[in-house]
C-alpha cells in the first residue's frame, strides 16, 4: 500500500468524526499515541510496537488531512536525500 492509498483509508474510515474533533483534538490523541509508542519502544514486544506505530501514522494522516497535505507528496521532500545536504546518506555534520 502507498502512503496515498493509507492516508485515503484512514479519510474514508475517520475523517468525518475527526474533521468534526478539529486539529487541536486530533493533535491531542495523536500526542497520547506517540507516547504509547515511546512505552511499547521500552519493550521487546514487536506485535504491540508494530500496532502502535501503525496508530501513530494514521492520526498523523487524520491531522495531514485535515490541513489539506498529502503525505506521499510531502514525503517527496526526501526524495532526493538530506533535504540540507542533499546526500545519502546525510554528511552533515551532528
Amino acid at each position: 500500500m502507498h502512503i496515498r492509498q493509507f492516508q485515503h483509508l484512514i479519510e474514508s474510515i475517520y475523517f468525518q468524526k475527526d474533521s468534526a474533533r478539529g486539529l487541536p483534538a486530533n493533535f491531542c490523541w495523536f500526542i497520547e499515541e506517540v507516547g504509547e509508542l515511546s512505552r511499547a519502544m521500552r519493550g521487546d514486544n514487536k506485535v504491540q510496537l508494530t500496532e502502535e506505530f501503525a496508530d501513530v501514522f494514521a492520526w498523523l494522516c487524520t491531522m495531514a488531512s485535515i490541513c489539506q497535505i498529502d503525505l506521499e507528496e510531502a514525503a517527496r521532500k526526501y526524495a532526493e536525500g538530506c533535504p540540507k545536504c542533499g546526500q545519502t546518506p546525510c554528511a552533515c555534520e551532528g
